[in-house]
């Protein structure tokens, strides 16, 4: 049985101090993801490989594997079988981070994607933590509202965001691919609810599907992401205009989970600077005021860690938002190309990172904490299958000296 929880959180002014971390740039361009990574000086690997305390959660070694969308899910929203074995294939990295799961029926976002709300969907994760657990891992559930970039047709339910403003593009629904809908402005009333569901599933992912923790997803245009955004987010009240405003629902959400499920147990993703679903943030004093202001905010709360995907870990940008959050920190520096083993060594040398996040990568080799430390090489990704159904490039990539499985 589910539980529900209710948290209201008085959220004040808050003050932005400025500092700046004068680090040399350091150039690292993403690379293609290849079979073979090239040998690197062998000094440096037990940096990528050494354990790491993030709050409550300790991580044997510090690579994580990203939040990934897969759409394996139930109709319902419930893990299935193919699910548990894929996260449990993985349990070795030093942190499991979920695929974004929603917290409340308005926060689904697409077809296939589990949920944190009823009592089956939290009982299919437990199955999966139970699994991941057996192997020794470590697994956090990344609880994220979709706001709008969601539909009726998928949630049930109008779709909810800081503005009426719409996405330009497309989704995909069990009708086919429709526009994206004009949402529903949240009212002041409603945000306390927000903050609710995002304290209820944090609650019930810990207490009832057995996770160590949750990230918070602020990220990659979704509900959080919204309110942060200056594109997204032209309310003219208290959680609209300024860096302190916009920042005040993020705040808010991360102050009472932790308060519900301890600090030691959450993290955050952001993406600054990610431009994805018209969330346009190129306004660069505006992105400094915005991801400071948070930072400063959070850093008091003594979060597990904050997780960055920004294609410039090395930036003074990045290095200065780590130091204002004092905790550790994780990044992923790309999207559309995968991470090597190479630059993921060479960002812990560098001390740009306390962990690598690490996302096609950790799709196509289930062992790879063992390539990686071993310098085994790595299976291609392919990309046709990420969004398959059933095993089909989710289950069925070979262990390093095992038969690779055709895939179509």
């Amino acid at each position: 049985m589910y539980v529900n929880y209710m948290s209201m959180v008085d959220f004040g002014q808050l003050s932005i101090p400025r500092n700046k971390l004068g680090k040399p740039p350091r150039s690292a361009n993403a690379t293609p993801l290849i079979a073979t990574p090239q040998k690197i000086d062998s000094s440096h690997v037990p940096d990528l490989f050494t354990p790491l305390t993030a709050g409550a959660l300790s991580l044997d070694n510090r690579i994580v594997m990203a939040p990934l969308t897969r759409t394996r899910a139930s109709d319902d929203g419930v893990a299935t079988d193919v699910m548990v074995e894929h996260y449990a294939q993985r349990a070795s990295l030093g942190l499991i981070i979920s695929e974004g799961t929603f917290p409340s029926p308005a926060g689904k976002g697409f077809l296939g994607q589990p949920g944190l709300v009823t009592p089956e969907q939290l009982a299919g994760w437990k199955r999966v933590t139970d699994a991941v657990h057996a192997e020794g891992g470590v697994m956090v559930a990344q609880v994220m509202h979709a706001g709008r970039a969601s539909h009726p047709d998928i949630s049930g339910l109008p779709t909810e965001a800081p503005s009426a403003l719409a996405i330009d593009g497309e989704t995909r629904t069990a009708a086919g691919k429709v526009a994206y809908p004009v949402p529903r402005e949240l009212t002041l009333d409603e945000l306390p609810g927000i903050v609710d569901a995002f304290v209820t599933g944090s609650q019930n992912a810990v207490d009832v599907a057995g996770f160590d923790g949750v990230e918070l997803h602020a990220a990659n245009g979704y509900l959080l992401h919204e309110f942060l955004g200056a594109t997204s987010n032209i309310r003219t009240d208290s959680y609209g205009g300024s860096p302190e405003n916009r920042i005040r629902l993020v705040v808010e959400v991360a102050t009472a989970v932790a308060a519900r499920i301890g600090a030691g147990r959450v993290g955050i993703r952001i993406s600054p600077e990610r431009n994805i679903q018209s969330l346009i943030e190129d306004d660069r004093d505006d992105v400094i005021a915005v991801y400071g202001a948070l930072m400063d905010a959070l850093a008091p709360l003594g979060l597990a860690f904050v997780s960055i995907l920004h294609p410039s870990p090395e930036s003074d940008f990045v290095q200065d938002l780590r130091a204002r959050f004092g905790g550790p920190f994780l990044v992923n520096n790309g999207f559309s190309d995968a991470t090597t083993r190479d630059e993921a060594v060479a960002l812990m040398a560098d001390d740009l990172a306390d962990a690598i996040v690490v996302g096609r990568a950790a799709i196509a080799n289930p062992d790879l904490l063992r390539r990686w430390r071993e310098d085994l090489g790595q299976n291609a990704l392919v990309p046709a299958t990420i969004y398959a159904d059933g095993a089909l490039g989710y289950t069925d990539y070979p262990a390093h000296g095992e038969a690779q499985t055709e895939q179509n």
